[in-house]
């Protein structure tokens, strides 16, 4: 039964996700789903035209892009339905980064509040 479910394999199978951020990436997905933020046809075109255009724009599709792609369908999709906004997404995207670099090979990254860097604020036009 577990064949049946995408991101899990059977017995004798080989895992179908590369590195374990693609996994979290599908879990993250399936659960904003249930929880209602997005319907399936809504999943399933976001991610059909982050494909679409990222091969327009050149991508080989050579299966190695699949969860990048899917990444930023997501994000692109939560941003969309106010979940969050993009800035915010890359903030957090950001502090991943910081984290993960100070943390040595094989540990948990873990995040600290000073791997968030504030919010630009913003410049209101007030047309003068």
């Amino acid at each position: 039964m577990n064949a049946a479910i995408p991101g899990t394999s059977g017995p004798t199978d080989t895992p179908v996700f590369a590195e374990p951020w693609q996994a979290h990436a599908f879990a993250l997905t399936l659960a904003l789903h249930e929880r209602g933020l997005f319907s399936w046809p809504e999943w399933a075109s976001a991610l059909a035209a982050e494909i679409e255009a990222a091969q327009a724009a050149g991508d080989p599709d050579r299966g190695d892009t699949y969860y990048r792609h899917w990444l930023v369908a997501l994000e692109r999709l939560v941003a969309a339905k106010g979940a969050s906004s993009a800035d915010e997404l890359a903030r957090t995207r950001d502090a991943w980064d910081q984290a993960a670099g100070r943390t040595p090979h094989g540990q948990p990254i873990e995040l600290r509040p000073d791997d968030f860097v504030p919010a630009a604020p913003r410049r209101r036009d007030h047309g003068t």
